[in-house]
């Protein structure tokens, strides 16, 4: 049985992947179409950032309150709707709002796909189970501007027309496969804690993508800026505070005080920093080769394949070894990778190799060997918000990255030995995780805490 539900996940969450890597082959011509600057274009994959940023612990937690199948369902329903405002839409507003109900809806699937597993898949088999989730990322940016391509002949809407028959088939298949689980105790959801925690994460979001990493530190010192910044920080322990008091808070504490997943989210914000260096990768092949962004992004395939092959490959070595040694292996690849850039002469050879081992790292951190110490350090109870929480680690790593090697990239000249600086940066920041993941505990198939 437990077979059909990760077939069906799969599904779920390679919609949700492919709607941001399909995207790419059409932003020409939605740009032309809305007539948009090259201020507003940002703000398709802006939007979807937030709202997916935001959905993430909301439905997290109402998964863990309601139960999966609803809540799995509600994520689709809003993905397809999303997807239907913005082939409706004629002006950049209503196209805003639909990609921004997309990433809402899209927030949930991981998170709740990743408990479900926790949930359903025998212990022993929870790491192949995760890793085959990772690699359906890869594979999704493998196909993503392949799809892209051939439908986009046919007009821009057609690459969000075909989400709507895919969302159908999987909300019929979720809805016959998946659990429902009926909670014994209702409590009513925590809105106050909810509206803390979007008004943080928005705050946090909007600041950091409002600043211009060409001028960055004037930039984050703009009063916009670096207000929406220290609010976001400010609340913070607000939310906490008020969590304590709530009856039925949106994190319970303990997935907030708890040594093994603080040691887990510390991996995840750490990855996420790392990750980013596969966004300036194609910067630094344009900059190196003198070729187009487009021919750049296509020299990232090694990586994505890599993604795609050694994500299961995680797993499975999870399931047989211990997750410790295949996050210390992720790490050691991640900062090997990163290093190789800066200390061995750049071609394009070196590029593809050095590429490929980051693609490996990333897949031995991000992606399964976390989501299974989640699993293993929740009840059913919680599961979904502790996949959210991690998810929210990994997300702001990615945001703070971004903003931190852009802006160091183009204070150091923006040249080519600017980008390999930062990337040789990126790797010792990676570098002290080696001692911090020894303090993870083992795990075994015969002792799994909260159950």
């Amino acid at each position: 049985m437990y077979k059909k539900v990760l077939v069906l996940l799969f599904a779920g969450v390679l919609m949700g992947a492919l709607d941001i890597a399909i995207i790419g082959p059409a932003l020409p011509a939605i740009k032309s179409f809305f007539s948009l600057s090259d201020r507003e274009l940002p703000w398709l994959f802006n939007i979807y950032v937030l709202m997916n940023l935001i959905g993430t612990p909301l439905m997290g937690k109402f998964s863990d309150l309601y139960g999966r199948r609803i809540i799995y369902v509600i994520n689709l329903l809003l993905f397809a709707l999303g997807s239907l405002l913005v082939i409706a839409s004629h002006n950049f507003s209503l196209l805003l709002v639909g990609r921004g109900i997309q990433g809402f809806g899209a927030g949930g699937i991981f998170p709740v796909a990743s408990a479900v597993i926790g949930d359903m898949v025998p212990k022993e088999k929870q790491g192949t189970a995760l890793g085959w989730i990772g690699a359906v990322f890869g594979l999704a940016f493998i196909i993503g501007p392949v799809l892209g391509g051939i439908l986009l002949p046919f007009g821009w809407r057609w690459i969000f027309i075909i989400n709507i028959p895919f969302a159908l088939i999987i909300i019929y298949y979720a809805w016959k496969l998946l659990p429902s689980v009926k909670k014994h105790v209702w409590h009513r959801p925590d809105w106050k804690g909810m509206i803390l925690l979007i008004a943080s994460l928005s705050l946090f979001a909007y600041g950091m993508n409002q600043i211009d990493t060409n001028r960055f530190w004037n930039s984050l010192l703009e009063p916009r800026i670096i207000a929406s910044l220290i609010a976001a920080v400010l609340i913070l322990p607000v939310f906490y505070f008020q969590q304590k008091s709530s009856v039925s808070p949106t994190f319970n504490l303990s997935l907030l005080t708890s040594k093994q997943l603080l040691i887990t989210y510390l991996i995840a914000f750490t990855a996420g920093l790392g990750k980013i260096s596969t966004v300036y990768l194609p910067s630094l092949a344009v900059n190196a080769f003198h070729i187009t962004e487009s021919n750049a992004s296509f020299m990232l395939l090694p990586l994505v394949i890599t993604l795609f092959i050694f994500s299961p490959v995680a797993g499975r070595l999870i399931d047989r070894t211990e997750v410790r040694i295949v996050l210390l292996a992720g790490i050691i690849l991640l900062a090997s990778g990163l290093f190789s850039l800066y200390f061995f002469a750049l071609s394009k050879t070196s590029f593809y190799i050095s590429s490929s081992v980051i693609g490996a790292g990333l897949s031995f951190l991000l992606g399964a060997p976390l989501r299974y110490i989640i699993n293993n350090e929740t009840t059913e109870e919680s599961r979904a918000s502790g996949q959210s929480i991690l998810t929210l680690f990994t997300s702001t790593g990615q945001i703070f990255g971004a903003a931190f090697a852009g802006g160091l990239i183009y204070s150091l000249g923006g040249t080519v030995h600017s980008y390999l600086s930062v990337f040789a940066i990126l790797g010792v920041i990676c570098l002290p995780l080696l001692p911090v993941v020894l303090k993870l505990r083992k795990y075994k198939t015969n002792n799994v805490p909260g159950h």
